[in-house]
């Protein structure tokens, strides 16, 4: 009985090592080397693995920067493009003045009730621009104003008058601006369209605009869309850096966005679950510690992933290649050792995306110490059922 019992507990010891080996044992993932060394028939072997060392963080850094308003806005946010262009639906004022005798533009004339004489001035009725860019203005005709500042169109009309009206005076002012201006949306107060003026509107006053935002700064993101591009940043970004207070286009639309970004925790971690974070924001180390930390007893400091749809253009010529999502972006697995001191530091500078899952892997003397409590749990009812047997 008690060679069996040996023979029993030897064959036990080899069936746990095959069984540490092949998996069958309960595990919460795959173990640091089923990650960085897959067998060629596995999925996982597809995706990218990147050491997060300095190489990677400064790419990630500076594809951040690179969102920048300041920087993928600058050209056409700081433009002169001048917001007192005429457009299609702008209110139009026009004044002409007449030197006496006043033959032309007097009401009287012009037959016009509510006509004001200013001297020898006379205030057309407000037109709006049609469509085709055009106003219509007595004994001048079809006047092109669309594109045009109010003082080429003031020369324009005074061109056409020269030699019908006596010496002829032109002003023209924009009375209602309804093609030069930025709508505001989104978490805000009130969804507003506000006229830009020649002072030059930033994206903190059209934010004020709208009665600014619902919930706190830092959970709202700000996107502008510009004709095809769309752009966002943290709203905290935005307040903080002076920089990235752009002057906003004609046509622009600001959307303040509530975003619950978040991150999922799995492994060998004090929580497993979703957790959210700011929208300006968080490193590794941040999500790490939020997480709970490493469990002392299971994790494997050398096994710390970061699995990621990571923008092409945050990585290297190698880890371009390889297949890519339906939307062009790279699978990739970021892999942290934190038995190396540089790496705390490392993970204070790498930023953690939306729906990035942080895994840590299962240490191997964990599976053995798992073993091991069930061989010897074995072994006791061995014992247990020989003492009940004598």
């Amino acid at each position: 009985m008690r060679l069996g019992l040996l023979l029993l507990v030897m064959s036990a010891g080899l069936d746990g090592c095959a069984a540490t080996s092949s998996g069958w044992l309960a595990a919460s993932g795959p173990d640091r080397a089923g990650i960085t060394k897959p067998r060629h028939d596995s999925r996982i072997s597809a995706m990218r693995l990147i050491d997060v060392d300095l190489g990677a963080v400064r790419r990630l850094q500076q594809s951040k920067n690179a969102r920048l308003f300041s920087e993928v806005l600058r050209s056409k946010a700081e433009s002169p493009r001048a917001t007192n262009i005429i457009g299609p639906g702008d209110v139009l004022g026009v004044a002409i003045w007449e030197a006496p005798p006043a033959a032309l533009f007097s009401p009287a004339a012009l037959g016009i009730a509510n006509g004001t004489t200013a001297g020898f001035a006379t205030s057309l009725p407000q037109q709006v621009v049609e469509a085709d860019g055009s106003i219509e203005i007595p004994f001048a005709g079809s006047v092109s104003v669309a594109g045009k500042s109010p003082q080429q169109v003031d020369a324009d009309i005074q061109q056409r008058l020269s030699g019908k009206a006596n010496q002829p005076q032109v002003v023209v002012q924009i009375v209602n601006n309804n093609s030069a201006t930025v709508t505001i949306v989104g978490d805000v107060v009130q969804s507003v369209r506000m006229p830009l003026t020649p002072k030059g509107e930033r994206l903190l006053d059209a934010i004020a605009a709208a009665g600014g935002t619902r919930d706190p700064v830092n959970k709202i993101s700000v996107q502008i869309t510009r004709g095809t591009e769309v752009h966002t940043l943290p709203l905290n970004t935005v307040i903080q850096s002076p920089r990235e207070n752009v002057s906003l286009a004609p046509g622009d639309v600001v959307t303040a966005l509530f975003q619950s970004q978040s991150f999922t925790v799995l492994g060998a971690t004090a929580a497993n679950s979703e957790i959210t974070f700011e929208a300006q924001g968080i490193s590794l180390a941040q999500a790490i510690a939020r997480s709970g930390g490493l469990q002392d007893t299971r994790a494997d400091a050398k096994g710390v992933f970061i699995f990621r749809f990571e923008d092409p253009n945050t990585l290297t010529d190698d880890a371009r290649s390889g297949p890519t999502a339906s939307d062009g972006r790279v699978p990739v697995i970021y892999r942290l050792d934190l038995k190396d001191p540089a790496s705390f530091l490392l993970a204070q500078d790498f930023p953690m995306r939306d729906h990035d899952i942080l895994y840590v892997a299962t240490a191997p003397s964990a599976e053995l110490q798992k073993f091991l409590t069930i061989l010897t749990s074995s072994i006791y009812s061995v014992y247990s059922l020989i003492n009940l047997g004598n």
